[in-house]
């Protein structure tokens, strides 16, 4: 058992910490999604800092900088370039999350889900627990250190309105038109449960129907080149029931009141051959392509996945 370790662990220091994997069934086929590539990320630590747990991503093309956060209140920095295939990916730096005087959150304040970089290339976070979505260093030596909370709509300041504080904001994105909007994991306490809501923070809002699964909750999105949102729902009840990841594009675009339209992409159903693990978080990489990645719950029996896919046929 020693050897078979010590194997393991030259593999992972060999190849950088980064695996091929494949979680497609072999009767898929690849529309509307094609599925580009498919690596599993296996460092244990990175800047002396360790890896796990991550919540969600963000892509800054210009730079080839792939960000992520875990929701351990951590963030990563990654070189990373996106063709045909992952072309590269080499972790660069990893820091804990800070207020402005340098001082780590505290543990109920930490809970960080959603990333998203704005049209200036600002970096911003969304929190469960205490709610909340701020603006944080990404290049100098105060990497991940806290530059201004931003204003939330009302019914989204009070906790009392969350299912659960770990129900609270899931998932971040930017949009061109509408700047950041957000989404809970489940719906308000004064919603429908099927009733999903995207809130822009300047105070617009678009609603949608959850998917039909149990449980199923917004745990990531991302804006599509149409200005129209790329959503992830996630549902899982127990480890006997199965695990469904679903992508759906919900169409904002000349969606005033009432329910918009949405379109089921792609479900990954445990069940039904896909080998999938906890995924949470989306980032769009280039024009129609997005990678998505999972939360390995900082357990042995779970992974760190990251999936590059095209949408395509739409």
């Amino acid at each position: 058992m020693k050897h078979i370790f010590l194997f393991a662990l030259f593999l992972c220091v060999a190849y950088g910490g980064i695996r091929k994997v494949n979680i497609v069934p072999s009767s898929y086929t690849h529309t509307p999604i094609k599925i580009l590539d498919q690596r599993e990320l296996a460092f244990s630590h990175i800047n002396g800092v360790k890896f796990a747990e991550l919540s969600d991503v963000a892509y800054e093309a210009k730079t080839h900088t792939l960000y992520g956060v875990s929701d351990k209140g951590i963030l990563y920095c990654f070189d990373a370039k996106f063709g045909q295939i992952i072309e590269r990916l080499v972790p660069l730096r990893a820091a804990k999350l800070t207020n402005k005087k340098a001082k780590r959150f505290k543990k109920w304040k930490r809970d960080s889900e959603g990333l998203a970089l704005d049209g200036k290339g600002r970096l911003f976070i969304s929190f469960e627990g205490k709610a909340k979505v701020a603006w944080f260093h990404k290049n100098s030596h105060s990497f991940a250190r806290l530059i201004r909370k931003e204003r939330i709509p009302r019914v989204l300041r009070d906790v009392n309105n969350y299912r659960s504080k770990n129900k609270s904001l899931e998932a971040l994105a930017w949009h061109p038109y509408y700047g950041l909007l957000a989404a809970t994991e489940w719906p308000l306490k004064k919603d429908d449960k099927k009733r999903q809501t995207l809130y822009a923070l300047r105070g617009k809002q678009w609603h949608f129907r959850a998917e039909p699964e149990k449980r199923s909750g917004v745990v990531a999105m991302e804006v599509m080149d149409d200005g129209n949102v790329l959503v992830m729902e996630r549902s899982y009840i127990d480890m006997f029931h199965p695990l469904v990841v679903t992508l759906k594009k919900v169409y904002i675009k000349g969606c005033k009141k009432g329910m918009c339209r949405s379109k089921v992409l792609l479900k990954m159903n445990s069940h039904q051959g896909w080998d999938v693990d906890n995924f949470e978080g989306l980032a769009k990489v280039g024009k129609h392509r997005y990678v998505m990645v999972s939360d390995n719950g900082d357990n042995f029996f779970q992974k760190t996945l990251l999936v590059y896919f095209e949408v395509i046929n739409l």
